[in-house]
């Protein structure tokens, strides 16, 4: 399904006052579109599932069926699939204020974000068949691709010694191995996987021999898929995947042989701005929740908020907040312009993730032991925002990244 928008021209904003502007050349800094006409409906269907609808799921470990179907039949889900696809053909700009604005409404838009990822390697990379056959239905809904299989048990972030194997034989491939922290895999019905085509010793370059596979859940589940549920500190949904002589046919394979790793690279860029955005929105929802609650708290005759010791880490956490969102939008709009944009990608997870991690502290902070009770929620999202100190890429790895490919320092691991 198509949202019913188109993206208009830009609108410029001037950074002077009225006064200086009348006196001095406009200044105007381009921020690019902000999208009110998919946040307002957006919003208001987040409103429609309110904080006891997510502290049930919690308390259970469900997975959010009926935000994820209504998400899908309103269309945000296929905003960044082409129109001839049956998607809105939105730009990275436009996926970035959808996942923000779902977490901002304190809504878990970890449920079901993949998708938006995970397509642009299909779209990019995959055959005119398998686009034709598949995104319409990912579009309108009739297929989830929400899982995405690499992480192992035994290699974690060092992917090109991923262990899991896919060899030719005949008229398709034969998968044997493990994954694990693979999010989603019991809700999805396609999940991109990628495998080892070649020995990593046989190997030019480090990620060589890699291969990206398009493998139908449906099928693969009960005939040589095994899925473990793996219980965690958040509802994320999150398994093992045990493959065990799994056939796929040899259309299963998403562009070329061996260059798999180059595939899934590509898409981390577009994953790791998308969850930037999350943590934006997760920001922006704990600031406005200790915000609100330092207003009307009264302690020894006064409102908290009066307080320094509360007041100023609400600052803080604010301006950190929108200094992040800036290089979230910057890193969206070199993706969006085809340019490189690594470095802003990586440095727009890390400083958002930072903002929301921060912001979540302060929040408890301010809420005191209220902030432990769950009918406030922040302890929810507190659990949930501290993923993305992890995952997807941990900071410590963003940082290496930065010394190494920004400031050409030694390499440091």
């Amino acid at each position: 399904m198509m949202l019913g928008w188109r993206p208009a021209k830009l609108q410029r904003r001037s950074i002077m006052s009225d006064a200086r502007a009348d006196a001095m050349p406009r200044a105007t800094l381009d921020l690019g579109e902000t999208f009110a006409e998919i946040r307002a409906p957006l919003r208001a269907l987040c409103a429609e599932y309110p904080g006891a609808y997510w502290r049930e799921l919690d308390r259970e470990r469900a997975y959010p069926e009926a935000f994820v179907a209504a998400l899908t039949e309103a269309g945000y889900l296929a905003a960044l699939i082409p129109e001839e696809f049956g998607g809105s053909g939105l730009g990275m700009d436009a996926g970035v204020a959808i996942l923000e604005e779902i977490q901002k409404a304190g809504c878990n838009a970890a449920a079901c974000h993949a998708q938006m990822y995970t397509m642009g390697t299909l779209l990019k990379h995959g055959s005119d068949a398998q686009k034709a056959t598949y995104l319409p239905k990912i579009a309108s809904g009739a297929l989830r691709l929400q899982a995405f299989g690499v992480t192992e048990p035994e290699c974690g972030t060092d992917t090109t010694r991923l262990r899991t194997t896919a060899e030719r034989r005949g008229d398709g491939y034969v998968i044997n191995g493990q994954k694990v922290f693979i999010s989603r895999s019991e809700h999805s019905d396609l999940m991109l996987l990628l495998a080892r085509t070649s020995p990593l010793d046989e190997a030019a370059r480090r990620g060589d021999g890699l291969s990206v596979f398009l493998v139908d859940m449906r099928d693969a589940v009960g005939n040589g898929l095994t899925i473990k549920p793996l219980r965690t500190m958040l509802n994320h949904a999150t398994t093992e995947l045990f493959f065990d002589d799994l056939r796929i046919p040899a259309d299963s394979l998403i562009g070329e042989e061996g260059k798999g790793f180059r595939y899934i690279l590509d898409g981390m860029n577009a994953e790791r701005i998308l969850i930037a955005a999350e943590c934006i929105g997760d920001a922006r929802w704990f600031i406005a929740k200790a915000t609100g609650y330092a207003r009307e708290r009264r302690v020894f005759d006064r409102p908290i908020g009066q307080n320094q010791g509360i007041q100023f880490p609400i600052a803080r956490a604010y301006a950190a907040t929108e200094a992040a969102d800036l290089m979230v939008r910057k890193a969206a709009a070199l993706f969006d312009a085809g340019e490189r944009c690594g470095a802003e990608a990586n440095m727009a997870k890390l400083l958002a993730a930072d903002a929301s991690w921060a912001a979540a502290d302060m929040c408890l902070q301010t809420h005191g032991g209220f902030g432990f009770a769950e009918e406030y929620d922040i302890e929810r999202k507190f659990r949930e925002t501290r993923l993305y100190q992890v995952a997807p890429i941990s900071t410590n790895l963003i940082l290496a990244y930065i010394g190494e490919h920004v400031l050409d320092l030694p390499r440091s691991y």
